[in-house]
């Protein structure tokens, strides 16, 4: 299922109107007010193994649940683990090695596991956590308020979907595969921190949709009318990307992005055919995309470095033209 099959489904769902909920289906995660001061952020998500390594992929999995928290500005307390096993063709340890991985990196993140459900699958095994965080309502990041002028941070580095796919070929040597699982497992919590220190309110985690898609996103949920100018050759890049993406191993997901989004997209003539397929690509447990005022940005980037968040670059910035578009350059 694309992004645009999606959308057509969730149109024209009722649900009830709760003054009480302050970010829903068009956001990151779902923010429920309890008092004035204190809100519960409510978020799910799961995927098949994407690394042959079992411990691995727990860990990437749970990473990615509570990236969006982070993304929220929220604080992770708790978690419930979600597992679809085919207990006819896979071993119990496997299953818990992929539990441990997820355990530990809810440990790192200080989150209580507090329960889960499972369901047997005939097909393949299937992981993910459903996570409950705290925020203050007043400092919740949420995707919209873009302004002209700010900058774009994004704090990881892109192509795990083309990465994934050449795992998937045997293509894939084991640094690079080390790199990026290693990438992939991190959370966003240092990232999410510095946003919340330098008072940043705009922010997204660059998933499934690919840095286009959740970049429009942001630009479509800005009252102002805005587009965002992206310079491609300042994009941070696992290594062997170019060389995997010219070779034309692009995942279906991504693919299903550039076709639901490409029409809102401008490229210029030296932007590469390979290079244009990152702004699609499919991520998984991707960084955080911050919007920062022009003025904190230096200030901004050298504490994000400071944390460890060392791939944290400038990407591009937020621009009145091309209105509801993306120039990439």
């Amino acid at each position: 299922m694309g992004p645009g099959d999606l959308k057509e489904v969730l149109k024209g769902l009722s649900t009830v109107v709760n003054p009480s909920v302050l970010a829903g289906m068009e956001d990151d995660a779902a923010v429920y007010r309890l008092t004035d001061d204190l809100a519960v952020i409510a978020t799910v998500d799961f995927f098949t193994p994407i690394v042959k390594n079992a411990y691995v992929y727990g860990q990437i999995a749970a990473a990615n649940a509570l990236s969006d928290v982070y993304a929220m500005g929220g604080r992770p307390v708790a978690a419930m683990n979600i597992v679809s096993f085919p207990s006819a063709a896979m071993s119990l340890f496997m299953l818990r090695e992929v539990l441990r991985g997820g355990a530990d990196k809810l440990r790192e993140a200080n989150v209580a596991l507090v329960g889960g459900h499972s369901v047997i699958d005939p097909q393949e095994i299937k992981y993910g956590l459903s996570v409950i965080g705290l925020v203050d309502p007043r400092r919740i990041l949420t995707k919209g308020h873009l302004r002209v002028g700010d900058r774009l941070i994004l704090t990881k580095a892109l192509g795990t979907g083309i990465i994934n796919n050449a795992l998937k070929a045997d293509l894939l040597d084991e640094q690079t595969q080390d790199e990026v699982s290693r990438t992939m497992a991190t959370l966003n919590r240092d990232a999410s921190e510095v946003a919340l220190e330098m008072g940043i309110h705009v922010c997204t985690d660059i998933t499934g949709f690919g840095v286009a898609g959740h970049l429009l996103e942001m630009i479509e949920q800005t009252e102002e009318s805005v587009g965002a100018e992206i310079d491609s050759s300042a994009l941070p890049l696992f290594s062997r990307v170019e060389e995997f993406a010219r070779m034309g191993l692009i995942p279906p997901g991504s693919q299903r992005n550039r076709k639901f989004r490409e029409e809102k997209v401008v490229f210029t003539d030296g932007v590469p055919e390979w290079m244009q397929w990152l702004l699609f690509d499919a991520q998984t447990s991707g960084g955080l995309m911050l919007a920062v005022p022009e003025e904190d940005t230096q200030q901004t980037l050298q504490r994000l470095h400071e944390r460890g968040v060392q791939r944290a670059t400038i990407v591009g910035e937020v621009v009145k033209e091309p209105a509801g578009r993306i120039l990439v350059r």
